[in-house]
């Protein structure tokens, strides 16, 4: 993919209630490749968002009406994509506020564009890198789990029904394929159900005499 078409694939919301520098920053993007959503208040930029999540948001922290960190809570509330705050020198406090809230980072007004996009680039490869990350930790805990499940059904079998290993498991997976449905599924529905049942045998036994 080339840098052009990497850049047509972005796409940013601009929000700045000045409209000079909504126009100067929206036209340098736009010169370099980027779709922009260019809008001056905080409503309209989070109807934007959540009809039509984008890449990335560059936003004010001072506007009128919605401020920029009540938008910018309102947006993570939604979906959480990367949003960079543009302030001034006195707004560092409620630039921390927003850090905190999961704001990807800040830039300090006045700002050009070829400050500005170097900051867009450096957020969304960031931003990517995380998503990589969470997607391999939920599919590591989600394999750990599903081996935890389909081992404790199989040495289950192996103890009831007198199998070895490698036949108690393909009667575990034989049953699952005649009912159209996933392994781990089968075998935790298999080991709560036995629980169930050693649960229930336990209290007809009643206390020991």
């Amino acid at each position: 993919m080339t840098q052009k078409h990497a850049q047509s694939a972005v796409r940013i919301l601009l929000v700045d209630d000045d409209r000079l520098v909504l126009a100067t920053l929206a036209e340098g993007l736009r010169a370099r490749g980027y779709p922009v959503d260019a809008v001056d208040n905080g409503r309209e930029a989070l109807e934007i968002y959540r009809r039509e999540p984008p890449s990335i948001v560059i936003l004010d922290v001072r506007m009128p009406g919605m401020s920029g960190l009540d938008t910018a809570k309102a947006m993570l509330a939604a979906g959480h994509r990367p949003i960079i705050m543009l302030s001034a020198y006195d707004d560092q406090p409620i630039v921390h506020e927003a850090i905190a809230l999961g704001v990807s980072g800040y830039l300090v007004k006045p700002i050009e564009v070829n400050q500005l996009v170097p900051s867009i680039e450096a957020t969304l490869a960031r931003f990517a890198e995380v998503n990589a990350l969470m997607r391999d930790t939920t599919n590591l805990r989600d394999g750990v789990e599903h081996n935890r499940i389909v081992s404790t059904a199989v040495g289950i079998l192996m103890e009831r029904e007198g199998l070895g290993q490698d036949e108690s498991f393909e009667r575990l997976r034989g049953h699952a394929r005649a009912q159209r449905r996933p392994l781990r599924e089968v075998a935790r529905e298999f080991v709560e159900a036995l629980a169930a049942v050693n649960t229930i045998s336990r209290s007809s036994a009643g206390p020991p005499g």
